[in-house]
């Protein structure tokens, strides 16, 4: 990675990544070079062993990520166009939807298309009251090509996902709650402290757990047929960790267990 982002701002404090997308004059859409630059950021947090959470957010109070830089699009064939769904989908999006380490997208402003996505890809939502989310594509002529179609109908069901695909209309903070989109939503000044209370919480608990929850909730989404299955051996596979040996032992001895 390059030791100073083009596209982010990278800031680790304590346990905490923040990643913020830095192109507030064009609304922090995304283009190939963000889109492989933030890849590269996320395999050198993943392998940072200080790091246990991030925070996902955009520059500026206008918009998390406003959709794709459209004028890339112009020139693309079709072959491009699959490469650049099959690359951010696989190097980004992907990444992130199985991050060992809880992922917050912290969605300040205009979530469209890209945008929306990269934040569908999270593990966790967190809205201001500000924040207008949608899937335009439509209105171009395409559909969304970084998991959108079926990421969307697991968190808000098949009937509102394909309506906000077909109509390509924006929704509201509080729609998006409402319809499971998002977890919370709060005031804009409390949307960075939200999320670093959430990942608080869960620095308290098993890193190796969460790991172990993230992966098997994925499959049982991804594979249904493997969920149970694969449950089940992560759960006796967790009997064998320090963590397990040290959760015991602190509820059996009264005090707060040292993950």
């Amino acid at each position: 990675m390059q030791e100073t982002p083009t596209y982010f701002l990278l800031d680790i404090k304590d346990k905490t990544a923040y990643i913020t997308v830095n192109r507030p004059d064009k609304l922090n859409a995304l283009n190939t070079l963000v889109l492989k630059e933030l890849a590269e950021i996320l395999a050198t947090l993943k392998a940072n062993d200080d790091v246990r959470g991030i925070i996902l957010t955009g520059a500026g109070d206008k918009a998390f990520v406003a959709g794709a830089d459209i004028k890339e699009f112009q020139e693309f064939s079709s072959d491009d166009a699959w490469q650049l769904s099959k690359s951010g989908q696989e190097e980004v999006m992907d990444e992130l939807y199985t991050f060992p380490k809880p992922v917050i997208a912290a969605i300040n402003g205009f979530a469209l298309g890209g945008g929306l996505e990269l934040a569908m890809a999270c593990h966790i939502r967190v809205a201001s009251e500000q924040a207008k989310m949608g899937l335009p594509e439509v209105s171009l002529g395409i559909i969304p090509g970084y998991g959108g179609t079926q990421r969307l109908p697991q968190l808000v069901g098949r009937g509102k996902a394909l309506e906000m695909i077909m109509t390509g209309d924006m929704i509201d903070a509080q729609d998006a709650l409402r319809w499971g989109l998002v977890n919370h939503i709060v005031r804009p000044e409390e949307l960075i402290a939200t999320c670093e209370k959430l990942l608080e919480k869960m620095y308290l608990r098993s890193q190796t757990a969460i790991a172990a929850a993230i992966r098997v909730v994925n499959i049982g989404l991804m594979q249904p047929e493997k969920g149970y299955e694969e449950e089940m051996d992560a759960f006796a596979d967790a009997f064998d960790t320090p963590d397990f040996k040290e959760g015991v032992a602190a509820f059996l001895e009264k005090r707060k267990p040292n993950f």
